[in-house]
């Protein structure tokens, strides 16, 4: 993790830059494109991980077009509000939806009515795949692998197991571990990652589940073990396991989350690919490498990698999320 990261600057720099287009290739497609500024909307508050990428990926965005990319803020009801606005927005390149897989997925099962359908309303240009969620146990438990929680569990009876939200991963793994294992683990939920760590930071939970960043404050310190990750492995932990190669077979645990872009429905592919285009190259550039490496996660993935993990993906999601039995809001 870079220590130079500075969050207050990517909130307060905004995206304006001076016009130096790379990327030609494509441009007679693109048309006009861009004819003025680009909105970004992002579906969460300001100084979160996905409004940090979405105000780094578009600064990269407007030196190459030389239009400034606004970022706004339109967070709520799990990204609907912003997803809303964009599925709504004319389709020509000018207004992007920076969101997560909550608001891609998730919502379908979650809402009875989001305000807008996936497959109809919008075009998913450009992810991220997401990090290793980790399973952390506070140190009075004893906790270093999944078998050791699951013989905990079983001895205590009530686990105080935190997540960061009703819906979550956290929530659906919770759900699948107790199938496998005939456990009655019910889920604390919190109101984001900060104040679930806290649980652990005080006493509250025996174990927590959510991002390698957020859960710093409990790893540095010693507050907490790190006994598995969900689906993938994290480069920072190399030697924690993941869940399957612990034992845990749903297949739930093989997919991962992802923050990604998106356009409304009738945006021209040419622009769709052009955007595409942009999101990987920013790959490469200096501010979009930081954040990633700061929130651990892999480059961005073109439009038709993007689409392909998502369609992979999408039925176990959904399968997932409707076996936690929660009626939708």
């Amino acid at each position: 993790m870079s220590a130079k990261f500075n969050r207050r600057h990517f909130i307060a720099a905004g995206t304006a830059a001076a016009a130096m287009p790379l990327l030609s290739r494509g441009a007679s497609a693109q048309g006009a494109w861009p004819s003025r500024n680009i909105r970004m909307v992002v579906s969460y508050p300001a100084g979160g991980q996905t409004d940090l990428l979405a105000r780094a990926f578009g600064d990269f965005i407007s030196r190459q077009v030389g239009k400034t990319v606004v970022i706004e803020n339109k967070a709520g009801a799990s990204g609907s509000i912003g997803a809303q606005e964009v599925a709504r927005a004319e389709g020509d390149g000018h207004t992007i939806l920076c969101s997560i897989s909550t608001t891609y997925v998730m919502n379908r099962v979650m809402m009875k009515n989001p305000g807008y359908d996936m497959d109809k309303d919008l075009t998913l240009v450009s992810i991220i795949p997401g990090a290793g969620l980790l399973l952390v146990a506070s140190p009075a438990s004893g906790v270093k692998t999944l078998d050791d929680f699951v013989a905990f569990a079983r001895k205590k009876g009530q686990v105080n197991f935190g997540t960061y939200s009703a819906g979550s991963a956290p929530h659906m793994t919770i759900n699948e571990l107790n199938k496998q294992y005939d456990l009655k683990i019910e889920p604390i939920h919190y109101r984001g990652e900060a104040p679930m760590w806290t649980g652990i930071l005080d006493g509250t939970l025996d174990v927590a589940m959510g991002s390698y960043t957020a859960a710093q404050a409990v790893l540095t310190g010693d507050k907490g073990t790190v006994f598995a990750v969900h689906s993938k492995k994290v480069d920072a932990i190399p030697n924690v396991k993941t869940l399957p190669e612990q034992g845990a077979t749903s297949k739930f645990f093989t997919i991962s989350g992802f923050t990604g872009w998106a356009v409304p429905k009738a945006t021209p592919q040419p622009i769709v690919d052009r955007l595409s285009e942009l999101f990987v190259a920013a790959n490469s550039d200096p501010k979009v490498k930081e954040v990633l490496s700061t929130f651990a996660l892999e480059p961005t993935l073109g439009f038709k990698e993007s689409n392909a993990l998502y369609q992979r993906e999408l039925p176990t999601w959904i399968e997932s999320a409707k076996a936690l039995g929660l009626e939708p809001a």
